[in-house]
């Protein structure tokens, strides 16, 4: 069951590229669009399947593979990768929704569906050498879908994308292979098998090695201060969809692994760590947000808006009591939705107006002239993004900070200025862009412009449904919780230890 949501969207991209010669390009988006819906559709019905009180893997798969090196295919998936599946699906079927007048879709598409199996392939792998293979699936196609179809600086920021992310492949293949060789314990051979390995009897610095190697390789996926500076050039350089893509699902690669792999398999050396990881999250949010103030381009501040909001799912990791990592599961997901709605009604207004500077818009809520529709959603985008009570932003923040204050009180209240700080720069954003009188001028004119075509219901559709999820989840989150808690409850270490260092803060 499980390996339908891999291998179906990856035969899909065959398929596409195979009719490329014989479809055009509505054609081919339309097909690789009904390959999307149907594998999200799939990850729905399996969760009929689901029993949300277990806490173990579920609809397991096991086949022998290279036994010599200790790969297996082995597949599982629980209440911590779930989510990351359906927010995946979903979005996907969003990218390929929104990717219009596409040249070369004979490549474009094969390759948005690559990246879809990919990346669940990483959420439901039990096999470390089997999650690093899917980890990396995304790495060509990405490269290319920024360097072909990105802006002008799109060859800079595809390279600089795929330097930093090799940097971190590597990172993290020498953690599993120091695991694979000191955790393989009793079990015949050399193993990269997830439930096989045993790293308790390994010394406390090896152990720390291991755990640094993590740190930095996922960090960087994540990504956190001071590895971030591939993210915003990203950003920029991408077209819309593959914005969508990489801020809503693939920068949760990055906390995912951390979560599954280093909290997971090292929950003493995570432990040690975990002082140092909360002030890491703090200077993520305080960054972040700092420097999404400065910015002009509507897009790069929701890029550096991403790099603050990520170091709330560190605080939470840092915290690693169960709450804690139902917080910071809901918080991927939150981040996914919120990010790639802002992604998508930035892109709106780029389209119409062919500007995303900040000091050439003006007005844009205007009901005959300009984007009304579109600078509610970013609205409500941006309440939902800064925490208001009512959408998941909120619900995911709150259970964090009210997690994690036990334990870094301190850590904890700094990164809840980040709430503060994040209201700041969208209403700069909604002042300077969306109220006062209407007009556009393009970059590099002077001629202000006194209106703009309508966007169509149909360039809306997808900014609508996620601002619908967006608030329904935020009004029932227990549907999400109940999903993660089992997991979260099964994952979190043994936080006696945490006990300790909340009373030595306190005192």
């Amino acid at each position: 069951m499980l390996s339908t949501l891999i291998w179906f969207p990856i035969a899909g991209a065959v398929i596409v590229a195979l009719l490329s010669g014989i479809l055009d390009s509505k054609k081919l988006r339309n097909i690789s669009l009904g390959i999307a819906i149907a594998n999200f559709g799939w990850s729905l019905f399996l969760l009929t399947k689901f029993d949300l009180s277990l806490a173990t893997m579920q609809l397991t798969e096991s086949l022998a593979w290279l036994d010599q090196i200790g790969l297996s295919y082995r597949l599982g998936v629980d209440g911590l990768a779930f989510p990351l599946v359906l927010l995946n699906g979903l979005l996907l079927s969003i990218a390929i929704y929104i990717s219009t007048d596409i040249q070369r879709p004979n490549l474009y598409f094969p390759l948005l569906l690559l990246i879809g199996g990919g990346v669940n392939g990483a959420f439901l792998a039990q096999n470390l050498l089997l999650f690093f293979l899917f980890f990396e699936v995304e790495l060509i196609p990405l490269y290319l879908l920024i360097a072909i179809w990105g802006g002008e600086r799109r060859g800079y920021a595809a390279t600089k994308f795929l330097i930093y992310t090799a940097i971190s492949g590597v990172l993290i293949l020498a953690a599993f292979f120091g695991m694979a060789a000191f955790g393989s314990g009793d079990v015949t051979g050399f193993t990269f098998n997830y439930q096989d390995l045993n790293l308790e009897g390994v010394s406390k610095s090896t152990r720390g090695i291991l755990l640094i190697l993590l740190l930095l390789g996922f960090g960087i996926k994540i990504p956190i201060v001071p590895l971030h500076t591939w993210l915003p050039d990203a950003h920029v350089e991408a077209s819309t969809p593959v914005s969508t893509l990489l801020a809503g699902v693939l920068l949760k690669l990055g906390t995912y692994g951390l979560l599954r792999f280093g909290l997971g398999l090292l929950p003493e050396a995570w432990q040690a760590i975990a002082p140092f990881l909360a002030i890491w999250a703090v200077v993520s949010v305080i960054y972040g947000c700092l420097t999404a103030i400065t910015q002009k381009d509507m897009k790069k501040m929701v890029a550096y808006s991403s790099v603050g909001h990520m170091g709330y799912i560190i605080l939470a990791l840092a915290t690693a009591t169960p709450l804690s990592l139902v917080g910071a599961t809901f918080q991927m997901v939150s981040h996914g939705l919120i990010s790639a709605l802002l992604f998508i009604l930035v892109g709106i207004v780029y389209k119409k107006t062919g500007t995303r500077n900040l000091d050439s818009l003006n007005g844009l809520l205007n009901p005959e002239r300009g984007l009304p529709i579109t600078g509610s959603l970013m609205i409500l985008a941006a309440m939902a993004s800064a925490g208001t009570p009512g959408m998941m932003g909120f619900i995911a923040e709150f259970v964090i900070f009210r997690s994690s204050f036990a334990v870094f009180p301190v850590q904890t209240i700094l990164c809840m200025l980040g709430t503060g700080l994040t209201a700041v720069y969208f209403l700069i954003m909604l002042d300077r862009v969306f109220f006062g009188r209407f007009s556009v001028r393009k970059d590099g004119s002077d001629k202000i412009i006194t209106s703009i075509p309508f966007a169509q219901w149909q360039e809306k559709f997808p900014a609508i449904a996620l601002a619908l999820i967006i608030v329904f989840f935020g009004l029932i989150p227990n549907l999400a919780t109940n999903m993660i808690s089992s997991s979260a409850n099964a994952i979190a270490p043994n936080h006696t230890q945490f006990k300790q260092i909340a009373l030595l803060q306190s005192n």
